[in-house]
């Protein structure tokens, strides 16, 4: 078998990715390929003293790679490696698939643990009620507010357990069945299609966003493959727009302290998955809800509940008082 050898990194990157259109990644998945491929690139440039425009596939060794990650992990958290060297893994399997290489290098490369889940819910045992609350009546305070829209995404998250790619994959045909047995169709992570049942007052929030939008755009068209979540122009509404959203219903509620770092849109997530857990759901219930690939990722939500019950029962006062309690001996 014969082997490309001389072509340059850069060009075998770009086959890469041009071999990949047609699983239509977004635009955030392919700018993060990008930037993992592109840093380990001129990382692996400078250990083999070469520029990053010359660097060919043929100097993707193992020492190289190993000194380019080294590098790379002294200024990144675990998680960023371990996404570079999943990046760079799917690369150079894609190198050997088109006969680029004789062999995928990356076996060879330690691969970081990946750090231990940890749901991310919302703090506060009434925190979902006001935000739905301030989402309702807050957003009152906007130049345009439309409440119906905004209870309905924070719904989505709060009781459906929506990603933020979901909710604007959702079309108005989404929703199916009869009236008292809904249920939402969710396109989900992987190509995975779920259907979450929707009781009728989530029924009703969908039904009266529909009428705020034929109020709103009276041209517009609401079939039932038009897209669902819109913005103030009547467009599908994109996903900057849909974490701003959010943003703003947690700062007209106040509940800026009780948002994980981090977490924003994803929290409405992780509170329902967590509050599925406290309410008694199975994991493998848990898992067909939220769409997760793998049962070791819905039993974080369970663990993490667990921990909380746990803590929750220390913080009881009596148990100060029992470790001030002295049993005597009994006589001999």
């Amino acid at each position: 078998m014969r082997y490309k050898i001389a072509m340059r990194v850069l060009d075998a990157q770009e086959a890469f990715f041009l071999a990949r259109r047609p699983r239509k990644d977004s635009p955030h998945t392919t700018a993060a390929y990008r930037r993992d491929l592109a840093g380990i690139s001129a990382l692996l440039a400078e250990v083999v003293g070469a520029p990053v425009e010359q660097l060919g596939v043929d100097q993707l060794t193992v020492g190289a790679l190993r000194a380019a990650f080294g590098l790379f992990a002294d200024g990144h958290a675990k998680s960023s490696v371990l996404r570079a060297w999943s990046t760079w893994n799917q690369f150079l399997t894609f190198c050997v698939s088109e006969e680029i290489l004789p062999g995928n290098p990356m076996g060879a490369v330690d691969r970081p643990k990946a750090p231990a889940l940890s749901p991310k819910p919302l703090r506060g045992e009434d925190t979902p009620e006001q935000l739905l609350a301030a989402a309702a009546e807050g957003s009152r305070q906007a130049r345009d507010p439309w409440p119906e829209r905004d209870v309905l995404v924070i719904a989505l998250g709060l009781v459906a357990g929506l990603r933020s790619a979901e909710m604007r994959s959702l079309v108005v045909g989404s929703l199916v069945g009869r009236s008292g047995e809904r249920r939402l169709h969710v396109a989900g992570k992987g190509s995975r299609e779920r259907s979450i049942p929707v009781e009728p007052a989530m029924e009703r929030v969908i039904e009266g966003y529909l009428e705020s939008c034929r109020r709103r755009f009276p041209q517009g068209r609401f079939g039932r493959s038009a897209p669902l979540l819109r913005d103030r122009r009547g467009e599908p509404i994109g996903r900057g727009a849909l974490e701003y959203l959010v943003r703003s219903c947690y700062r007209w509620a106040g509940l800026h302290d009780r948002v994980p770092a981090g977490a924003n849109l994803h929290a409405l997530r992780h509170t329902f998955a967590t509050r599925l857990a406290e309410d008694g759901a199975s994991a493998s219930e848990i898992m067909a809800l939220l769409g997760h690939a793998s049962l070791a990722t819905t039993q974080s939500y369970i663990e993490a509940t667990a921990r909380e019950r746990r803590a929750a029962a220390a913080s009881n006062r009596t148990y100060r008082k029992l470790g001030e309690v002295v049993v005597p001996a009994p006589p001999d």
